[in-house]
């Protein structure tokens, strides 16, 4: 279910001159909304979702997740004052847990201003939940920061901005939450594509710092787990034994027209967005921001609330 939201300083001439000067030449209206107006809007989607019977999930309880993703701070497309809005909206929902799926940094070549990490994290640092603030990275979170593509590991300039303004980052790693009903464990992937930019020359592909068998074994047998993994073509790999996988990347295709999105980011047709139901549950989130090119149509920016627990419907 999805609601319009008012987004932060919704629209404004400047930024549909901003965001249209691309496509302006051609006089195409649809380019000129894809570019000043839908990157500007916000909506909130809504899923209600019971875990599948094989995960362990504690009688009566529902959790509601708050999922951040994809912000990439940039401007005009978003700016500190934009993630400030974006904050507000979030702590206003009222989440058990809010979590940030990855991908901080900017991502793209079509930029008036990078907003450096100094300026995103603290705005990021005000938000709240009783359950706590995480995240995980996200590919662009390792892409832009050359010191640690060269390392080959962390830290990175997203996580220790992140860390350092109270919201914890997970890198194959898990931790519990201590709800009314017991530990519910959270579980963090590391990035799947971190290194890809400067492996691309060897041959050796897609170069990940994932760890997923690693990750769910600090979680107890019989546990409820939720995953953060910030690409989603990891979920063919989850075992049902977790009962949530959230992932963004896919920003939904950036433009999707009748369900079908023309470019996508995934190898897994069925991986592009909203919820996914195999083994167990996904919700892959559309995002908030913009990588690659600075257009979305059919796919406005969004926070995902999802309620998780009995009495959900799938």
């Amino acid at each position: 279910m999805r609601e319009a939201g008012r987004g932060y300083r919704l629209l404004t001439r400047r930024r549909v001159l901003q965001g249209a000067g691309a496509v302006a030449l051609s006089g195409v209206s649809t380019g000129a909304y894809a570019t000043g107006i839908e990157p500007f809007r916000q909506v909130v989607t809504r899923y209600a979702i019971t875990p599948n019977p094989a995960a362990p999930w504690p009688a009566g309880l529902t959790l509601r997740i708050a999922v951040l993703t994809d912000i990439h701070a940039c401007e005009p497309w978003m700016s500190a004052e934009r993630i400030a809005g974006i904050v507000a909206a979030t702590n206003a929902l009222g989440a058990d847990l809010v979590v940030l799926v990855g991908d901080f940094m900017a991502g793209q070549r079509y930029v008036t201003r990078t907003v450096p990490a100094a300026e995103w994290a603290p705005v990021l640092g005000r938000l709240t939940a009783p359950l706590g603030v995480y995240a995980v990275l996200g590919n662009h979170d390792w892409w832009e920061d050359k010191e640690a593509l060269r390392r080959g590991h962390g830290p990175t300039i997203a996580g220790t901005a992140l860390s350092e303004n109270g919201i914890r980052v997970l890198s194959n790693e898990a931790v519990p939450l201590a709800t009314k009903a017991g530990p519910v464990w959270l579980a963090g992937l590391e990035d799947q594509l971190a290194l890809l930019p400067v492996r691309r020359r060897t041959g050796q592909g897609r170069v990940g710092l994932h760890d997923l068998p690693k990750t769910l074994a600090a979680v107890p047998d019989g546990a409820p787990v939720i995953l953060l993994a910030h690409e989603p073509d990891i979920f063919a790999r989850v075992p049902a034994r977790v009962a949530l996988t959230l992932s963004g990347h896919t920003h939904g295709g950036q433009v999707r027209l009748f369900g079908w999105s023309p470019v996508v980011a995934s190898r897994n047709p069925r991986y592009v967005y909203g919820h996914v139901r195999e083994a167990s549950d996904l919700v892959i989130s559309g995002g908030l921001g913009l990588s690659i090119a600075p257009i979305r149509i059919g796919v406005p920016p969004e926070i995902v609330v999802v309620e998780l627990g009995a009495g959900a419907s799938v």
